[in-house]
């Protein structure tokens, strides 16, 4: 009975997961235990844990202002962080709690920081040229070492505390060693003709290698304080790490058990060197192609020596994890995906999404784990993807003028075949529905193209295919936007900027047939979708609308008004009676075919939604923005159905509930559940039920002052309701009566919101003290005109029905005094 069961349509998504920017450049440091990575993200430090690849701690500056550095003390325990304000703040990073803060006394913000190998020493280096050293547990300023020109880039402890050295290197690009017991520098090691990058030190501390972005490395002798060689690296080197002593690494090349160490820079490759022959013994070879401004080139190299893993970062905020000695690949983190231009579900049953972001990267994320593969193959950014049906081939595109299609088994990505002809960026792709055959791409050349797929693509192991196209056609005046193709793999539709939608047959050979045009768009139609069951088109647009046409007559059926700006993506659900669309307002939303209704709006991102797919199940989606995050979200409708059936069946129960507490006169409990149910009404009909019982006004007197603070709170609350209709005025003013008589007046101030409710009950009494007032009066009257009648007929039962009336009038009258006095 899927039908029957499905046909819901659907009212609600929620977020079930999100990934966001955790890392925008700057510094990076890896914890003493080797669990964490920590790294800068604007006015945020964000602790990544490197099992799971989630953000598990993140520490904020109040005052917004970015963070210029930060360092972690060797024990793990202490997080310091400077920002552009010059303040320096102290973290217990696990609770995110700032346990002090303190001026930086630099007159420059903080470049460089660092702690020695006891935690209790930070050195802080300045943009003003300046060295200053806080001893960290007793709180002060231990040294100021002056003498150095320009920013301090890089200030490091030798490992040896007993030295006590300490190592900085500044705009000359001399490395200068500081005698912490005199104060003084006494050395400065010149062979760099550019920014010194890192420092690594041998197990026995004689020995140090520098590296620079003059392309070189050093070896140092430190008890000679003289360079032992200078060894030339052919690329600018942003790190070197002198690799682990007493381990076998013959599999990158080593030989021999002397000092090697590795570097990382500008090629995007890691090297091993041998200082004594100055030659690279090892590099490692990175799959795809490379382009001319390498988007890999390397920011950072760490070594992690408890458990021999090595990390890098790359210029595109990518945080990669090797394990030696054999240098294969752990795991990758996205630290900033910059914008988000499309995303869709990939995997067998959608475990995995595929995202193009303005780079010419593709990230593949597993879901579960968040972790990720990076794929290279394109030059330059990803425009758009598309997914085939068994979810394991895709197809991409790019402004690199290339189609390529890649191929998911076991986990891992590889491409398997591109084609190569547009003469412009190509800005959309769709693949063959029924199987994987043929793939569409659409241009800034205004041309479609149709590329077969060869029947073995998946079998070779590293090869490529080439593809050429089968049929090539101008299908519009302006950029195509948006391709796809119907479900049964017969028609294609194509949308453009020159505002029209052309519906077009695939049947023929070499050439596509143009079936019918769709106008009546006033903007360029940005997306375009075929309805799964339906002879139906929609298209999106920059007019804010989206349209369903006619297959058979090209005619608008129906429009979609609601978002404020262009409607980016457009995607049927629920079996093609529900449209999901996505806008640059950043809102995403739901809308129900038959009604014409917006029933949900989502308030997705804070930057245009290019990426929106559904999931196979039709149970979730995958929305990405240009604000660099990326939201799945779960179909909520079926839970929320659920929870709100929940409700009414315990509100009937409770209702059942109620009139038998009545029927059995138990009144104090009856009272205390309406309340609980939060229905003035409900409570009213208690109130007037113990009104009717015989010693009334004793009865209602005890129950009311039985109640608990919070449940008088909420009487009171009704009581201003119910005081507004004439009809139930009565009631009120007996229960004021009884809370303004018992309760003390500095006690009913301390009421929630008893100012407010008790002047909202002033001039509706006075109208009902006038109106008992005007009855009293005609009553008077009444009473005269019965004496009068009496005098004239026989004595009746009838007189003593007035002097019943007449007390009663009286009665209330001096229930309302007493009220209104109070």
């Amino acid at each position: 009975n899927m039908a029957s069961s499905h046909l819901h349509f659907k009212t609600n998504y929620a977020v079930s997961s999100k990934i966001e920017p955790f890392y925008k450049g700057g510094r990076v440091q890896i914890s003493k235990d080797e669990n964490y990575i920590f790294c800068t993200c604007g006015s945020r430090v964000n602790v990544l844990e490197i099992s799971t690849g989630k953000i598990v701690h993140s520490v904020e500056h109040d005052d917004q202002e970015d963070i210029t550095c930060f360092a972690l003390s060797s024990d793990d325990e202490l997080l310091v962080t400077a920002s552009r304000a010059l303040l320096l703040k102290q973290w217990d990073w696990r609770q995110a709690q700032c346990t002090r803060s303190w001026r930086a006394i630099h007159t420059a913000p903080v470049a460089s920081m660092t702690f020695d190998s006891t935690s209790t020493l930070l050195a802080t280096g300045g943009c003003d040229g300046t060295i200053k050293l806080w001893d960290v547990v007793k709180q002060y300023c231990t040294h100021n070492l002056r003498g150095s020109s320009g920013v301090i880039q890089l200030v490091q402890f030798h490992p040896d505390i007993d030295r006590l050295q300490l190592f900085s290197s500044s705009m000359d690009c001399s490395i200068r060693i500081w005698d912490l017991s005199s104060s003084q520098c006494v050395c400065v090691l010149q062979s760099h003709y550019s920014a010194v990058t890192s420092l690594s030190f041998s197990l026995d501390g004689d020995t140090m290698v520098s590296s620079g972005r003059d392309k070189i490395c050093t070896v140092w002798d430190l008890k000679q304080q003289k360079a032992k060689r200078t060894i030339p690296i052919y690329e600018a080197v942003e790190g070197a790490v002198i690799l682990p002593e007493n381990q076998d690494f013959s599999q990158i090349g080593v030989k021999k058990p002397k000092l090697h160490f590795i570097t990382a820079g500008s090629k995007g490759i890691l090297r091993v060197w041998d200082p004594n022959t100055a030659r690279c013994v090892f590099s490692q070879t990175l799959t795809g192609v490379s382009a001319a401004d390498n988007p890999r080139s390397l920011t950072h190299l760490l070594l992690l020596p408890a458990s021999l893993r090595l990390a890098t970062v790359t210029a595109e905020h990518n945080i990669m994890l090797y394990q030696l000695p054999g240098l294969t690949t752990l795991q990758q983190f996205v630290g900033y995906s910059d914008e988000v231009l499309d995303v869709k579900f990939l995997g067998k049953d959608d475990s995995h999404i595929v995202v193009a972001t303005n780079s010419c990267q593709l990230n593949v994320f597993e879901l579960a784990s968040n972790s990720c593969q990076i794929l290279y193959g394109h030059t330059d950014t990803i425009l758009s993807l598309d997914v085939f049906r068994k979810g394991l081939l895709f197809a991409s595109c790019g402004k690199d003028k290339l189609v390529c299609v890649w191929h998911m088994a076991g986990g891992s990505v590889r491409c398997v075949a591109r084609g190569y002809s547009h003469t412009n960026a190509v800005g959309a792709v769709s693949c063959s529905r029924m199987k994987a055959s043929f793939v569409v791409s659409g241009s800034l050349d205004c041309t479609v193209k149709v590329w077969d797929l060869p029947a073995d693509l998946t079998a070779a192991e590293d090869n490529i295919h080439q593809l050429t196209p089968r049929a090539t056609e101008k299908a519009h005046d302006k950029d195509v936007n948006s391709v796809t193709v119907s479900p049964n793999d017969k028609l294609l539709a194509s949308a453009s900027q020159d505002r029209t939608a052309k519906l077009w047959s695939l049947a023929g050979e070499g050439s596509l047939g143009l079936l019918g045009v769709c106008r009546g768009h006033r903007r360029g139609v940005w997306a375009v979708c075929f309805s799964p069951v339906d002879q139906v088109l929609a298209t999106s647009s920059a007019d804010g609308t989206t349209k369903l046409w006619s297959l058979q007559d090209f005619s608008c059926l129906k429009t979609f008004e609601g978002h404020d700006a262009s409607v980016l993506k457009v995607i049927f659900v629920s079996r093609g009676t529900q449209l999901l669309t996505s806008g640059s307002d950043g809102l995403v939303k739901l809308w129900t075919i038959k009604t014409n209704e917006c029933v949900k709006t989502l308030d997705a991102h804070q930057d245009k939604v290019w990426g929106l797919h559904g999931s196979r199940r039709d149970d979730k989606m995958v929305t990405g923005s240009a604000d660099s995050n990326i939201t799945v979200w779960e179909d909520v409708t079926e839970i929320e159905m659920a929870e709100e059936q929940a409700k009414q069946e315990e509100h009937i129960l409770k209702q059942q509930e109620l009139s038998n507490l009545l029927q059995e006169k138990k009144y104090l409990k009856a009272l205390g559940l309406a309340i609980s149910l939060d229905q003035p009404h409900t409570v009213l009909t208690v109130i007037k039920a113990i009104r009717q019982t015989e010693d009334n006004s004793e009865l209602l007197e005890k129950t009311v002052l039985k109640l608990r603070v919070d449940q008088k709170e909420a009487l009171l609350r009704f009581c201003v309701a119910w005081n507004t209709n004439a009809k139930n005025c009565q009631d009120a003013q007996v229960v004021l009566q009884v809370l303004l008589t018992h309760v003390p007046p500095e006690e009913l101030l301390q009421y929630q919101g008893a100012r407010t409710h008790l002047e909202a009950l002033v001039p509706y009494t006075e109208r009902h003290m006038q109106r008992i007032g005007r009855l009293l009066q005609a009553s008077m009257f009444l009473n005269y005109m019965w004496q009068k009648m009496r005098v004239v007929g026989e004595p009746s039962s009838d007189a003593s029905v007035t002097r019943r009336v007449s007390a009663r009038i009286q009665a209330k009258e001096g229930n309302r005094a007493n009220s209104q006095q109070h």
